[in-house]
């Protein structure tokens, strides 16, 4: 059906429900980047684009369309299935741990198990969240994660740390838009390199870690995403070896290191063999996050 078929037969908000996941469904895209199927994200797409609660469907359902909202579903239907998209590139927002954030395509779409766990405070790791006072996020990003990090630990001043300029001044937006200013301070850094001196509580990481071969493979929409923070050279692990040979440095003598490294665990344990990971449970499984002490680290 053309687009100005579909403007002159679909009426109503589940007219066009259909329509998208019908359209989706036919050009065979991929979901990885806020939902997995094509029904949640014809839901999500459209009540964004109609500047509707994203949690209340049912009462629109059969509301009617004015013809300017008709056009402007069909162009985002249109864009996810022919530029393939991220829906998060189409709305510049992500939610993660019920917090939203913007994004736009200078910054990987944010999707960390670490969130999940800084809801919880990460107990029971951490057996008082008004005892840490600093923390590091390393390969920052949009801020997202340093950003939880700050809400999740009320006396934590936080360093957000990222390589890419482009992705500091999404990280730098972000801060704005929670008020945290005065306790994040966002670096330009290649990992650890500009942080001299400085020692953490915590440091938290979500690195690249996709392998080479996974990264040959990726689906279009992956392909939207800063490369840079995708692939960690052969086996996925090589920002992640970096973490382990410096954290030490940065970590107070009680501090705690927690990493996300993807489906790499079996590759991390054989790679380092004496090394006593903590693997974390998330709702995912507990192959995914590890956790470290400063006293386990490499010196």
């Amino acid at each position: 059906m053309s687009n100005q078929a579909a403007k002159a037969e679909l009426k109503t908000i589940r007219d066009f429900l259909r329509y998208a996941v019908s359209r989706f469904k036919a050009a065979g895209l991929f979901f990885g980047h806020g939902s997995d199927n094509a029904w949640d994200e014809a839901v999500y797409l459209t009540l964004h684009t109609l500047n509707l609660p994203l949690d209340r469907l049912e009462p629109f359902l059969d509301a009617r369309l004015l013809t300017q909202e008709r056009d402007a579903l069909l162009e985002i239907y249109r864009r996810r299935c022919e530029d393939r998209l991220p829906a998060a590139y189409l709305t510049n927002e992500a939610w993660l741990a019920g917090h939203r954030f913007y994004v736009d395509e200078r910054v990987i779409v944010p999707r960390s198990f670490i969130a999940e766990l800084l809801d919880e405070q990460l107990a029971p790791w951490v057996g008082d969240p008004w005892a840490i006072e600093s923390a590091l996020d390393l390969c920052t990003g949009s801020g997202c994660l340093a950003i939880l990090a700050a809400l999740a630990f009320p006396e934590a001043r936080v360093d957000a740390v990222d390589l890419s300029p482009e992705a500091i001044a999404v990280a730098q937006r972000n801060v704005e838009t929670y008020d945290l200013g005065e306790r994040i301070e966002i670096i330009r850094s290649d990992a650890f390199s500009k942080l001299q001196e400085r020692r953490y509580d915590l440091i938290i990481s979500n690195p690249p870690y996709v392998n080479a071969d996974s990264v040959a493979a990726l689906p279009p929409e992956y392909l939207h995403e800063p490369v840079m923070a995708l692939g960690s050279g052969k086996d996925g692990l090589d920002f992640t070896r970096i973490i382990l040979r410096d954290a030490r440095k940065h970590l107070n003598p009680h501090g705690l290191l927690v990493v996300e490294i993807g489906h790499n665990r079996e590759e991390l344990e054989a790679a380092y063999p004496d090394l006593p990971f903590t693997w974390l449970d998330t709702a995912a499984g507990n192959e995914f996050v590890f956790l470290l002490r400063a006293a386990d680290l490499p010196a």
